[in-house]
């Protein structure tokens, strides 16, 4: 089919598969200022810019060597803009713990606000979590309904920079004074919550849509080696990409937490806001390079319609295809195809590998809350308790390079498969192992001088100047534990949007990827639950039990869910327009969407 194309000067601000498809003549997907400057046409087994090179036979699959394709520029103008977000999301989420759990007036001398102690703190950021990843859905429906990404990305940051902005305000030192602080920041959760979710949902699926090549084509490398050029190998770059610029932007918790301690909470918040405005001018100015496609009014309505026809026929999704009706109770007259309910299918079985997530975020949140607590019943040497988490971002930085151009690559040579249900299996066991390593800080705390197991709360750590000491533990003990969630993220967290994207169908990108990011929702959820056990003296129990709850998890995820290995590469490609035409392309279908059935069933 035709490829979307962009010409700012005949197609305005950007321009839609759609809009390509209307024109009666056949469209390049590159500028066209004059006709004497034309790209050239290249030979079959080139790269072609879209990936119409020529498609490798069975021999070649077996032998030739897997490649990304070359990444466009519009994906990483994306990938600049999701920077920009998330420095303002964790810069001023890093200081949640102090600002909401300490007294204005700290009496160890921590930066602090409303005095809420550790459990209320750790149960407010869980909440403003859980609502940060329940809005994606808001979100996706808005966009694969209604405005498509683009849009729906833009209208949703003017109400993001409407919360940054109110809680700088209600962040000054004469908003806390007069007891603004606790009101502002429950609307600040409420509408940075809001305008976060309609970002995430739609701007992980952009960054892939940027990239148009839809199936494996051979291509000839400079030095002669033949190569395919693989989708799904380019996709898991640009998450990986992706994922840095995440942590990347994630680091701005080392200056937004440094401002909070020697400047004020007010400055600390007033920086991210600053670059979040950078990153909304980048959005709205390269607004002529992005590939967009337009929103197919009603899919999220019809995909329920269809799930709803199934649940009525004991789960059987075919009741609802128009082929099938007839042979069921009840005939149904429908809008969509045979094939939109076999790519529902293929969702599905995404959406169930996403329902064990919960326990990998709730694992995983103990870094954004607990941890930092157990920081400060450390010896900090003059830094600041929630500077530590900065290290689960650095460990990401350093490792994505390493997994992406040495172990990924060397693994594909050496045909050793480490596909996507592996590779969140691994992560599940790395969140245990850190789980189990925060235990084992807690008990070298517990068991140290002067508090032991009621740190800072003792006549021993009494100061002269007031205020208490903490337990004689040097806080770089936990170093391996932000290691392990870092390395776990990688595995679980960048696999887990691969996945989403590569199985949803092309209408419904946004939904399914908010789908997986509502499991961060329910992991939130649970730590509300668990806040009240983050008591000492039973903080160490609860990590330890967490460990075990987490290595259960990945146990119980693989055994479900293994065979879903060997059907990745025809899941991705089912419903791609290209390759096999006809009753041949029929049959092969058919049979693998049963072997896909069958272990959706397998996994109820």
């Amino acid at each position: 089919m035709p490829q979307p194309w962009r010409s700012p000067a005949t197609r305005g601000a950007y321009t839609t598969v759609a809009q390509a498809e209307e024109t009666d003549v056949e469209l390049r997907p590159f500028r066209i200022s004059s006709a004497s400057d034309r790209t050239p046409e290249k030979p079959v087994d080139a790269f072609d810019g879209v990936g119409n090179g020529a498609e490798p036979t069975l021999h070649e699959r077996d032998t030739l060597r897997r490649v990304s394709d070359k990444l466009p520029w519009s994906a990483f103008l994306v990938a600049v803009v999701e920077f920009c977000e998330r420095f303002a999301y964790y810069g001023l989420s890093g200081p949640f713990q102090n600002y909401m759990a300490n007294s204005w007036h700290d009496k160890n001398g921590l930066p602090g606000a409303l005095g809420l102690n550790q459990s209320g703190a750790t149960a407010m950021s869980n909440y403003f979590q859980f609502w940060c990843y329940l809005t994606p859905i808001i979100g996706a429906i808005i966009a694969d309904q209604y405005l498509g990404k683009y849009l729906t990305i833009v209208y949703f940051s003017v109400v993001y920079m409407l919360g940054i902005i109110i809680l700088f305000l209600t962040s000054l030192p004469i908003s806390i004074e007069n007891g603004y602080a606790f009101g502002g920041l429950i609307t600040a959760m409420a509408v940075i919550g809001l305008g976060t979710g309609g970002i995430k949902a739609n701007v992980s699926p952009l960054i892939a849509e940027q990239c148009q090549a839809s199936k494996p084509f051979v291509r000839t490398l400079r030095g002669g080696e033949r190569v395919i050029v693989d989708p799904a190998v380019t996709i898991q770059r640009i998450y990986m990409i992706f994922y840095m610029c995440i942590n990347l932007g994630s680091l701005s918790a080392i200056a937004t937490t440094s401002l909070e301690k020697s400047v004020g909470f007010w400055s600390a918040y007033l920086l991210p806001l600053i670059t979040f405005m950078v990153g909304f001018a980048v959005l709205i100015s390269g607004r002529k390079e992005y590939v967009v496609h337009p929103p197919k009014g009603g899919v999220v309505t019809n995909c329920f319609k269809a799930l709803w026809i199934g649940i009525m026929n004991k789960g059987n999704l075919d009741a609802a295809k128009p082929s099938c009706q007839g042979q069921f109770r009840r005939s149904y007259t429908t809008p969509w195809d045979d094939r939109f309910v076999d790519e529902l299918k293929r969702a599905v079985v995404a959406c169930k590998v996403f329902t064990f997530y919960p326990i990998y975020w709730l694992v995983y949140n103990q870094m954004m809350n607990n941890f930092i607590s157990q920081a400060g019943q450390t010896q900090l040497h003059n830094i600041p308790n929630d500077i530590m988490q900065n290290i689960d971002p650095l460990t990401i930085l350093l490792f994505i390079p390493l997994l992406d151009r040495l172990l990924y690559p060397l693994l594909r040579r050496l045909s050793i498969p480490f596909p996507p249900i592996s590779r969140i299996t691994a992560g599940f066991l790395l969140a245990s192992l850190a789980m189990l390593y925060a235990a084992f800080v807690q008990h070298l705390i517990y068991t140290s001088p002067p508090c032991y197991s009621r740190p800072s709360a003792c006549d021993a750590a009494k100061l002269p100047a007031g205020g208490f000491r903490p337990n004689e533990v040097h806080v770089a003990v936990q170093t391996p534990a932000y290691l392990l969630v870092g390395l776990s993220e990688i595995f679980a967290s960048v696999t887990g949007l691969e996945y989403a994207y590569t199985k949803a169908p092309r209408s419904m990108k946004s939904f399914i990827m908010a789908v997986f990011l509502l499991t961060s929702a329910g992991g939130s959820l649970l730590g509300v639950l668990l806040a009240p056990s983050a008591r000492d003296p039973w903080v160490g129990w609860m990590y330890a039990g967490l460990a075990v709850v987490c290595v259960g998890t990945g146990a119980v995820f693989w055994w479900v869910f293994r065979g879903l290995n060997a059907l990745e590469e025809g899941m991705n490609g089912l419903g791609e327009d290209a390759g096999m035409m006809g009753e041949e392309r029929d049959e092969e279908e058919e049979s693998f969407i049963s072997e896909v059935d069958r272990e959706r069933e397998r996994a109820i």
